[in-house]
């Protein structure tokens, strides 16, 4: 894969998570996600083989996880100030790719015995993507120190997500599934950080690229079209995310 250089400005005015944050990029040529495959969005992707993602320290993640390699420097700039601040973040999940996904889901799936297919594709939305469209198949997201809402709203867990709030905008990360009203699709995720530079342009390749009839491969695909995954999952990020 050809070498690239990436240099992201972050224009801070983070205020509730509102800085707008853009992408320079140079040669523009050598950028792979400005030319990305159906296969790369949908996350049929051997990640531990392509140059593009890396491995993280053991020291920051509880497990092997692998993110996007510019995701991956700015979180550890971030790790590094948190630090600083006596908070210490965890990386419990990154880069999952279709295959990662599907297992998750069909554990899932099958676990919910005899409801209707629509039933159980709902219960898992609550907070798991279908395989093919979850963000964390682009090395850009990360699930940090408790994958439960409640860890955060009382003690150390409520100071972690506090500082998140205030800081996590200053290195490109921001919170895609909140509690505000006007949103759609999974339940808020508040360990749930994306780092939005990278992750703003998959999605909208995403949206130029994958047609509902590209979620598939998995038990209860079919329920996508009802449930309108796209447009009402894919897409059900926080509003201030899909800046131009």
């Amino acid at each position: 894969m050809k070498q690239y250089i990436i240099v992201f400005l972050i224009l801070v005015s983070c205020v509730q998570k509102s800085s707008i944050v853009k992408i320079i990029s140079e040669p523009k040529e050598s950028l792979p996600f400005l030319n990305l495959s159906k296969s790369q969005l949908l996350g049929q992707i051997n990640y531990k083989n392509d140059s593009l993602f890396v491995l993280v320290n053991k020291n920051i993640a509880n497990k092997e996880i692998y993110l996007n390699r510019v995701a991956y420097d700015s979180f550890v700039e971030m790790y590094k100030q948190a630090k600083k601040d006596s908070i210490h973040l965890k990386i419990l999940s990154g880069l999952r790719n279709f295959e990662d996904q599907k297992n998750i889901w069909i554990r899932k799936w099958n676990s919910l015995g005899h409801l209707d297919s629509i039933s159980k594709a709902l219960k898992i939305l609550e907070y798991s993507s279908m395989p093919g469209t979850s963000r964390h198949h682009w090395g850009t997201e990360v699930d940090l120190n408790s994958l439960n809402n409640s860890y955060f709203e009382s003690g150390k867990g409520e100071k972690e997500y506090n500082w998140l709030c205030s800081n996590a905008c200053k290195y490109g990360f921001y919170q895609p599934y909140t509690n505000k009203k006007y949103r759609t699709g999974y339940n808020e995720e508040k360990w749930h950080w994306s780092f939005l530079p990278l992750s703003k342009l998959y999605l909208n390749e995403y949206n130029k690229s994958i047609k509902i009839e590209d979620i598939k491969g998995f038990k209860g695909a079919l329920t996508s079209i009802k449930l309108k995954i796209i447009s009402d999952y894919v897409n059900g990020i926080d509003a201030e995310l899909l800046i131009n």
